[in-house]
């Protein structure tokens, strides 16, 4: 956690984790579904921040709402917008703006990197591979996506955070 961004993702139940992402003004909180990988969907789209595709999004099922992630990214800054629509199955193909923009802010890649990296360690500290695979039932806790994230955040970032050991 910093002053600036916070960001945490918590198993709460078997099938469930609770998502939060807060900045100096505002904060969004979901309670997300295995219905969808989620927490790889998020370690991929923020490591795909890395690339040549500048915008990324992914969404988060809330059975039945959906809340969509675009990330833009701008240079070394991220533009974060998260819209809502009230039925995941009905808003495939709909366009971003007819959504309900629920929570949006600036931040630098690095740091928005950093934070989703380390509530996925944490997550992975608390619950080991197993126990998250448990509790997330349909799906393995993301160990690639996290290590390739931590690779690339290590090499294009000048993250003065501290950083854990290596996932191995």
């Amino acid at each position: 956690m910093t002053n600036d961004l916070h960001f945490s993702w918590e198993l709460s139940g078997s099938g469930w984790a609770t998502c939060l992402i807060r900045d100096r003004s505002s904060e969004r909180k979901d309670i997300v579904s295995y219905c969808t990988d989620a927490l790889a969907d998020l370690l991929h789209g923020v490591a795909g921040l890395y690339g040549p595709m500048p915008v990324r999004r992914f969404s988060f099922d809330l059975e039945p709402a959906e809340v969509r992630w675009v990330l833009r990214g701008r240079g070394s800054e991220v533009d974060v917008a998260i819209y809502r629509f009230p039925d995941m199955s009905a808003s495939f193909n709909v366009p971003d703006r007819k959504g309900t923009l629920v929570w949006a802010s600036t931040q630098p890649r690095g740091l928005l990197s950093h934070v989703v990296m380390e509530a996925a360690r944490s997550v992975l500290q608390v619950h080991g591979e197993d126990g998250y695979r448990a509790k997330w039932v349909q799906h393995s806790f993301p160990i690639a996506a996290l290590q390739d994230l931590r690779r690339l955040h290590l090499q294009h970032d000048r993250c003065e955070l501290q950083h854990g050991v290596a996932i191995s």
